[in-house]
C-alpha cells in the first residue's frame, strides 16, 4: 500500500513547483517553444486534480487546458487524428490534454466504439502522428495515471456521495469497474505500440493523489530544459492628483448587495469575531 505523503510536506513542494512552473512558461513564451502534456489513464485516476494543480498560477492565455468532449457525426467522418490537431499550440504555447487521442486506444476500444480496423489503424498511425510533431519541434510528453482497482472504486463511491462532485461520475465510468482487466489488457497493448522513444509513456502512481501530483510536475519540470528568464521589472507610477472626477451615488446602480455583512453578523451572534 502506498504510504500517503503528509499534507505539510506536500503544500510546501507544491508551492515550490508551482513557482518553478511559473518559470518555465516564462521560458516558454520567451523562446517560442511548443509543449504538449497527455494525461491519461483509468477512471478516478486524478488526472483533472493534477491538471488542475500544474495550471493553478498559469496564464490561461499561454497554457491551454483541453478536454475535447463526444466527437460530433462530421468529426466522426474525418481523419481520427484531425480534431486533436486544432488544439496543438503554436509558438510560446503550452497544452494539456485531459484524455487525447489515446481515447481510441482505451475506451473507444475496450465499450466497442470504434471497429477492429479503425483500432489497428490507430496503433500503427500513433506513432507516426506523434514523430510526426516532435520532428516539427512539439516536446510531446505522456502521462499514465495509474491507481488500483480498491482505490478506483473508493473514489468512485466518494464522487457518488458528494453532490459538489457527483458530475465527475458517468455510466461508463461505473462500468470501467466490470471490464478492468479489459481496460488493463488495452493499456497494456498500447503501451507496446506508442512507447516510442521520441514520445515515451511515463507512469505515475497515483495511489495517493499528493504523491502522485509531486511526481508528476517534478518530472515534467525535469523533461524541459527551461532556464529563468528574466523579466523587465515593472515600475508602477505614482498615481495622479484628482482632476475633480466624482463619483455617481452608489444607490444609482446595481450595487450587489452585501451579504458578507449578513454572515459576519450571524457569526457575531454565535460568538466568533470577524476575522477568524
Amino acid at each position: 500500500m502506498t504510504q500517503r505523503l503528509s499534507k505539510k510536506i506536500y503544500k510546501r513542494e507544491l508551492a515550490d513547483l508551482q513557482a518553478r512552473l511559473v518559470d518555465m512558461q516564462a521560458w516558454v513564451q520567451a523562446t517560442g517553444a511548443r509543449v504538449v502534456v497527455i494525461f491519461e489513464g483509468r477512471d478516478a485516476a486524478g488526472k483533472g486534480s493534477t491538471i488542475s494543480r500544474v495550471s493553478q498560477y498559469l496564464n490561461p492565455r499561454v497554457t491551454r487546458v483541453v478536454a475535447l468532449p463526444t466527437p460530433t457525426e462530421r468529426e466522426r467522418s474525418q481523419w481520427y487524428f484531425q480534431r486533436y490537431v486544432a488544439h496543438l499550440p503554436a509558438a510560446g504555447e503550452i497544452v494539456l490534454m485531459d484524455r487525447s487521442w489515446y481515447n481510441r486506444a482505451g475506451v473507444e476500444r475496450v465499450m466497442g466504439y470504434c471497429s477492429n480496423a479503425e483500432y489497428h489503424r490507430f496503433l500503427h498511425q500513433a506513432p507516426l502522428f506523434e514523430r510526426m510533431l516532435v520532428e516539427d519541434g512539439i516536446m510531446l510528453f505522456k502521462y499514465w495515471f495509474s491507481v488500483s482497482d480498491v482505490e478506483q472504486e473508493k473514489r468512485f463511491r466518494s464522487r457518488n456521495e458528494d453532490p459538489m462532485r457527483r458530475w465527475k461520475l458517468s455510466p461508463n465510468d461505473v462500468l470501467s469497474i466490470t471490464k478492468w482487466e479489459d481496460y488493463s489488457r488495452a493499456k497494456d497493448t498500447m503501451f507496446v505500440h506508442t512507447d516510442i522513444p521520441e514520445a515515451r509513456w511515463y507512469e505515475v502512481d497515483n495511489e495517493d493523489k499528493r504523491r502522485g501530483r509531486i511526481n508528476m510536475i517534478t518530472h515534467l519540470l525535469s523533461r524541459i530544459p527551461y532556464e529563468v528568464v528574466e523579466r523587465e521589472p515593472i515600475v508602477i507610477p505614482e498615481r495622479p492628483a484628482s482632476g475633480g472626477y466624482e463619483r455617481p451615488p452608489r444607490d444609482q446602480s446595481g450595487l450587489v448587495p452585501d451579504y458578507a455583512a449578513e454572515l459576519e453578523e450571524r457569526e457575531a451572534r454565535h460568538g466568533e469575531k470577524p476575522g477568524e
